[in-house]
């Protein structure tokens, strides 16, 4: 048997998904949807030279009404998600999907899918792919292994390039991301709340908008979203995380620094940014754990080339591809469900309030 994807949204994230799937046995994609008649065309050529022939589509609902899927990728801008799930899940026959981050722009976007899926009984997986970047999903391992003992202390540094130039450049005002610290950012809320296995309580972030597109205008409107925050947050069994985030640090060694500290031990997973980004080679990310009697040991997380050569994230799109194949075939349950993806716009959406208004903000108020 062969699974049948339909991609809605050819852009960026799109084409990367269209790469990983050609890696994958047993899949093909179907059909492409985007508004963009370039992106559109460009994604399908993509897929052709995999030895797909997916059929073209203007619009989603062109795809949804006329494509034979089994499955959906959406990879469109973050605006369009609440209406083409809320699409998806009405269908008289609705298939799984794979929806990349923010689950929605809003928790109430977020809470009407819920229960919209709730009814319909096709499961939706959220897109959080630094889940699944080796070093990334390394360090959990051993935190849920109990090498770092309780985890009470958890910080995300996140030192890397400006936001990429996007079709109509929706990216760059927060009505269209939901604001850097929902867009950029659930990612690191839902890896707090995995390892640390507490949902948040308390938010405080103290950010800016001070390098990054402030010499760029559109219609005459500035762009608007956050390029450096510290944020911290509280969760409700009394650890807490930290975030430190640099959109214009471009060159950085490692771009990611995941760090989860207990009462034994600490590990770090560090990844480096996309070769095509540093303008070097390729590195392997390395996994540190560092012991409270001075023991240290380091691993290295290496990524096969075709499989880093597939996109921007490490290798974790495609390994995240694969587990969601394997839920498509077992009947499984998705490993990141909708309540972790509406967590996440939570805690981001709280983030952003208390940038702005610069006091703490507790989640349940958002």
């Amino acid at each position: 048997m062969t699974l049948r994807y339909g991609l809605i949204g050819a852009g960026m994230m799109g084409c990367e998904h269209a790469r990983n799937l050609r890696l994958l046995d047993g899949v093909t994609l179907a059909a492409v949807a985007d508004p963009d008649a370039a992106m559109r065309d460009a994604c399908a050529s993509i897929s052709r030279a995999a030895g797909f022939a997916p059929a073209v589509y203007a619009n989603h609902r062109a795809l949804l009404d006329n494509a034979d899927c089994d499955a959906f990728i959406i990879a469109s801008p973050n605006d369009t998600h609440h209406e083409i799930l809320a699409d998806l899940l009405s269908a008289p026959s609705p298939k799984p999907a794979l929806c990349e981050k923010p689950l929605c722009t809003t928790a109430a976007d977020c809470r009407d899918i819920i229960a919209r899926a709730a009814a319909a009984a096709a499961p939706v997986w959220v897109a959080m792919e630094y889940r699944y970047m080796p070093a990334v999903a390394r360090a959990l391992e051993l935190a849920r292994a109990g090498a770092v003992g309780a985890p009470r202390m958890m910080s995300v540094r996140e030192h890397r390039f400006p936001f990429l130039k996007k079709v109509d450049d929706w990216n760059r005002f927060n009505r269209r991301t939901g604001g850097t610290l929902v867009e950029k950012c659930c990612h690191f809320w839902d890896l707090m709340r995995h390892a640390l296995q507490s949902e948040p309580l308390r938010v405080y972030a103290s950010a800016g908008v001070d390098v990054n597109h402030i010499d760029e205008s559109y219609d005459g409107e500035t762009p608007d979203i956050i390029d450096n925050a510290f944020v911290i947050v509280d969760f409700a069994n009394g650890a807490r995380g930290m975030l430190d985030l640099c959109m214009f640090a471009e060159g950085s060694y490692w771009q990611e620094v995941v760090s989860i500290t207990g009462d034994a031990a600490r590990v770090d997973a560090c990844v480096p940014a996309p070769a095509r980004f540093t303008r070097g080679e390729e590195r392997a990310g390395e996994v540190v754990l560092s012991r409270r009697d001075g023991a240290v040991s380091t691993e290295t997380a290496a990524v096969d080339a075709d499989i880093l050569r597939a996109g921007d994230h490490h290798g974790a799109t495609y390994f995240q591809h694969v587990k969601f194949r394997d839920m498509l075939i077992s009947g499984g349950a998705p490993e990141v469900n909708l309540t972790d993806g509406m967590q996440a716009v939570l805690v981001g959406e709280a983030a952003e309030r208390s940038a702005r208004l610069g006091e703490a903000v507790r989640v349940e108020a958002v």
